[in-house]
C-alpha cells in the first residue's frame, strides 16, 4: 500500500482506512512502513460470509483512493508453504519434508500489553523468542562460503523476484500511531527493502546474526510526540512469522 521508500504513511482508521462489511476499523494498520509488507493482520469475517462475498478495504492518502478486496475462495487461500514463498524463504512452487516441518518462531513479550510513558523518556521491552531452525541462516553456512558472501556483497542483485535470508530475527515496528518513534538498537527492517547495504533480510547477502545467549531482545523506544502507539514486536524464521502488540500512552 505504499510505493516510497523511505516516508511512512499514517492514516487513521475511519472513510480514509476502512474495512467493510464491519468497519470502518477492524484492526488494521494506521501506519503504513515503506514498500511492501506481507501478512501483517487478519480480519474476522461476519458469520453469515459466503464464498461469493468480498471484504473491502480501501484506503485513500494523498487524494488517491485504493482498494483490496478478500474472499474465502479456494483460489486464495494461504497456507504456510504459501507464506513462505511469498516472503521470499523458498522459490515459488518449491516444497520439501524440511520446509513443511517447519513450525515458526514462538515469542512473548515480558511485562504488560499496555504501558505509560512520557515524552522522550525511554521505554525498555524485552522479547523472547526461539525457533526450531528450519529454515537454516546462512551464517550456518561454511566459513568459506560466507567469505565469498563478503567479497560479492556489493555486486547487483542477480534474482528476479525477492528472496528473504532466514533464521531466527526479531524486530519492532510502530503498527498504530502519529508521531516518530525512536527504537535503540535500530530494528531489522519487516518491510520488503531490497536495496544493497540496507538493514533488511531482504537486502542482498544480509545475513542474520545470532540470537543474545538467553533468546531475549532487549530494545529502548522512546517517543517524540504523544499519543496512543501500537508497538507490534514481530519473530520471524524468513517463511513464517508471529505477532505481539503493546499499546503505549505517550503523555507530555
Amino acid at each position: 500500500m505504499n510505493h516510497n521508500w523511505e516516508e511512512e504513511i499514517v492514516v487513521s482508521a475511519g472513510p480514509d482506512n476502512a474495512i467493510e462489511p464491519g468497519g470502518p476499523d477492524q484492526g488494521q494498520p494506521t501506519r503504513f512502513l515503506p514498500r511492501r509488507n506481507r501478512f501483517i493482520f487478519r480480519v474476522p469475517v461476519p458469520e453469515n460470509f459466503t464464498v461469493t462475498d468480498e471484504m473491502v478495504w480501501t484506503l485513500t492518502t494523498n487524494g488517491v483512493t485504493e482498494m483490496a478486496y478478500a474472499t474465502l475462495r479456494l483460489d486464495y487461500f494461504v497456507d504456510s508453504m504459501v507464506r513462505a514463498s511469498e516472503q521470499g524463504a523458498i522459490g515459488a512452487g518449491t516444497t520439501n519434508p524440511t520446509i513443511r516441518s517447519n513450525t515458526g518462531p514462538t515469542l512473548t513479550v515480558e511485562g504488560p500489553t499496555e504501558r505509560r510513558i512520557r515524552v522522550g523518556e525511554p521505554l525498555t521491552l524485552v522479547a523472547r523468542a526461539t525457533d526450531d531452525g528450519i529454515p537454516e541462516s546462512r551464517r550456518q553456512r561454511s566459513a568459506s562460503r560466507r567469505q565469498s558472501q563478503r567479497l560479492d556483497r556489493w555486486r547487483p542483485p542477480y534474482r528476479a523476484t525477492v528472496s528473504s535470508e532466514t533464521g531466527l530475527r526479531v524486530s519492532w515496528f510502530v503498527y498504530r500511531g502519529t508521531g516518530e518513534v525512536r527504537f535503540d538498537p535500530p530494528q531489522v527492517t519487516v518491510w520488503e527493502d531490497t536495496r544493497p547495504g540496507s538493514l533488511s533480510p531482504w537486502s542482498p547477502h544480509w545475513v542474520t546474526p545470532e540470537p543474545p545467549p538467553d533468546n531475549g531482545w532487549v530494545t529502548s523506544v522512546t517517543f517524540q510526540e504523544p499519543g496512543i502507539y501500537t508497538l507490534r514486536c514481530r519473530a520471524s524464521d524468513g517463511a513464517l512469522d508471529l505477532d505481539r502488540d503493546v499499546v503505549v500512552t505517550v503523555v507530555p
